[in-house]
């Protein structure tokens, strides 16, 4: 595949609480079994790295980047195969609420209706992400 083959897809949603508010609690890798079902139930550090054993792909690494105050969440799951997709997050501002915007990247390997899948896990995180934070 070349770079001209690649398809993103940019999903956001607008949340009712600061940026701050939400880019804290959704850096927290402690809270993604709240919302983010796509890797599982449960995440715990393990040997200096966070684990997700029953993700829905299988046992996963989840590798994030460092805390900033740029609302940057980006973060690299490795997969069982041992192959890495890069998830880019961004937490903006917008207005006295917030914007999150998380960019799925197509695998090479992925069939239309795979695509669509994840496009779907992504959105129902996103939807449960703004359902906890606004219920807080």
């Amino acid at each position: 595949m070349n770079s001209t083959d690649r398809e993103s897809r940019h999903l956001s949603i607008c949340i009712d609480r600061t940026a701050d508010d939400v880019y804290t609690y959704a850096s927290d890798p402690v809270n993604l079994p709240a919302w983010a079902h796509g890797l599982g139930g449960s995440i715990k550090r393990t040997d200096g790295r966070w684990v997700a054993e029953s993700s829905p792909m299988g046992r996963v690494v989840v590798t994030f980047v460092a805390r900033n105050d740029l609302g940057v969440l980006d973060h690299h799951v490795t997969l069982p195969s041992g192959e890495t997709v890069y998830n880019p997050v961004r937490v903006i501002s917008d207005g006295t609420g917030s914007e999150v915007i998380f960019t799925i990247r197509r695998q090479p390997h992925l069939s239309d209706a795979d695509f669509e899948r994840d496009a779907g896990t992504v959105a129902a995180d996103l939807n449960r992400l703004r359902e906890l934070m606004e219920s807080a």
